[in-house]
């Protein structure tokens, strides 16, 4: 699933291509909204929050999408063949008198008057790669402690047992925009047990949990930020455990494992070192054995 600088940076994209200019195409292949009419509308601007895109238009309304697992957009210059937006996948088709944007794949679509989007949004936690968010950093690490208290931001877990930190990071209720990539980096750069409990950070060494938290949130931030100025984009950033299973930790040799976290339907994988990042955790899934143990 794409995570917050990949949304981040179409959403810079779409505006781009979008803002200050009429749409004279506005095609929504999504039965709730397919005569919503755009074609007109100015677009105003194109903004992102967490993995949510929002399209405002001068007429009031918004055009909200995600990506879910597999979506994208596609920008071409409008009259070329690349612009015709023929495909089956195809299901938003957003054109100017310059640009085309095509949504392949989106997995929402919802048209909203624009002082409306909080009932879409509301929620979310803090926006990971907001302007406000080192402002708004502990009102998301008091979003996550309070649903270690409860066992889980829908009370999936005993509360007794708490919430695994890798799975209060992957919900967007605690802070939007965190996806396996960055929880998986974040947790490993601050050797951070992906299955600890959130009441349970900081220790055995004393640190305090909320502080544990806002370091790991930082990073986060940090990690993906770092990703939308690089030159290759986000997808050429260099990972210190995703993706790396069975392979030397960056760190200190041992090999990097993977294990699920979520609760049945929503299991996502996560990697970590289990020499940096240390304590109990899932059987590993398909691991291998590389580097030193």
């Amino acid at each position: 699933m794409p995570e917050g600088d990949v949304v981040l940076l179409t959403a810079r994209r779409l505006h781009a291509a979008l803002a200050g200019r009429p749409l004279v195409r506005a095609e929504l292949r999504w039965p709730t909204v397919a005569e919503a009419g755009l074609a007109g509308c100015t677009v105003r601007e194109v903004v992102a929050y967490g993995k949510h895109l929002l399209v405002r238009l001068d007429d009031g309304r918004t055009l909200h999408t995600h990506l879910r697992m597999d979506g994208y957009w596609r920008i071409a210059r409008t009259g070329t063949p690349e612009a015709r937006g023929a495909s089956p996948g195809v299901r938003a088709a957003l054109a100017n008198d310059l640009w085309t944007c095509l949504g392949h794949r989106l997995g929402m679509l919802d048209v909203v008057a624009t002082r409306d989007e909080h009932r879409l949004l509301s929620h979310l936690g803090p926006d990971l790669l907001a302007d406000d968010f080192p402002d708004r950093v502990d009102e998301a690490v008091g979003r996550l402690v309070a649903a270690d208290a409860v066992g889980g931001f829908h009370h999936e877990r005993p509360p007794a047992v708490g919430l695994p930190v890798g799975d209060a990071l992957l919900s967007q209720q605690g802070v939007a925009g965190i996806g396996t990539i960055y929880a998986s980096e974040s947790l490993a750069a601050e050797r951070v047990h992906p299955w600890a409990a959130v009441r349970d950070l900081g220790l055995p060494s004393g640190g305090a949990r909320d502080a544990v938290l806002r370091r790991v949130l930082l990073t986060a931030r940090r990690l993906e930020q770092e990703a939308l100025v690089a030159r290759g984009g986000p997808a050429d950033v260099p990972r210190a455990v995703y993706g790396r299973e069975g392979r030397p930790c960056r760190r200190c040799g041992t090999a990097v494992l993977r294990g699920v976290v979520n609760l049945p339907p929503y299991e996502r994988q996560l990697y970590w070192c289990p020499a940096c990042q240390p304590g109990p955790g899932p059987q590993p899934t398909g691991a291998r054995s590389s580097g030193a143990r």
